[in-house]
Order: structure tokens, then C-alpha cells, then sequence
């Protein structure tokens, strides 16, 4: 993947007022790959039951498949995100999604993406489908 779209990309989610309200980091990418980390606090991300919000963890996968989709330089949208929760994180965790490129055509791709925690224990698993716009990346001039 291009060094130049990489960059973009690290500053677009260092940037992006979500992922910095939440305390994503983006930690690795190749085309087609993505890793994305953070902390489960749970003062900030706790549900009506005292456990991980279905959204904070659903959100770390959105940024792992957002930033995985664009490693090929043009925009893409997600059309569909399945996700099973197969286990609540312990307070403070580190949480870590990885998305991988499963087939890619012209118009459409697929990602599996998973999140662990600190022990590699699988909190989350997703199955996403994302439209390939063609446009290019907005905050990415080619060399």
C-alpha cells in the first residue's frame, strides 16, 4: 500500500473526533488490514447492566472495517455489518479489532473482523459488506 495513503489515513483517525472521544488508535495497516485498539472504561462505556456496550464494541469494529475499506484508495461505505458478541470484557480491558479483506471486486468487498481482548479471548466476531464507491479518499491527494 502506498506510504503516502497510509499516513492519511493514521491522521484521519488520529483526527476524527469519534475514535478521539472513544480513545481509538489505529496501530496497523496494509491493504486490505486494519488493526484498531482501545480501553474499555467502564464509567464511560457501560450499559443499564454494568457490562461493555454493545455500541462501544460495535463502534471499534466500525473503525477497523472504515479504515481497512480505504487502503485501496477510494471510498467505501459499509451496505451491511453483522456482528455476534460472544463475551463481555473485563473493566479496563484493551480491546483490539482486526479487519481483513476477505474478496474485493469492483463495486463490492468483504471483511471478517474480530475483537479480543488483553488474553486473546474473542469478545466480538463481524461479517461486513462494503460498497466501493470509486471516488477518491476526500483527505488523500495522490503522488
Amino acid at each position: 500500500m502506498d506510504d503516502k495513503l497510509k499516513k492519511a489515513i493514521f491522521n484521519a483517525v488520529e483526527n476524527e473526533p469519534f475514535a478521539q472521544k472513544l480513545g481509538i488508535k489505529l496501530v496497523d495497516l496494509a491493504l486490505g488490514y486494519s488493526k484498531v485498539e482501545m480501553t474499555y472504561l467502564p464509567d464511560e462505556m457501560d450499559n443499564i447492566y454494568q457490562r461493555a456496550h454493545g455500541g462501544a464494541i460495535y463502534s471499534l469494529i466500525d473503525e477497523a472495517f472504515e479504515t481497512s475499506c480505504q487502503t485501496h484508495g477510494t471510498v467505501a461505505v459499509a451496505l451491511n455489518v453483522n456482528v455476534s458478541y460472544t463475551a463481555s470484557p473485563k473493566p479496563g480491558a484493551h480491546l483490539i479489532a482486526e479487519a481483513r479483506e476477505i474478496t474485493r471486486s469492483k463495486k463490492i468487498a468483504h471483511y471478517d473482523i474480530s475483537v479480543t481482548d488483553d488474553d486473546g479471548r474473542l469478545i466480538a466476531s463481524a461479517k461486513t459488506i462494503a460498497y466501493r464507491t470509486g471516488k477518491p479518499i476526500p483527505f488523500y491527494d495522490k503522488p
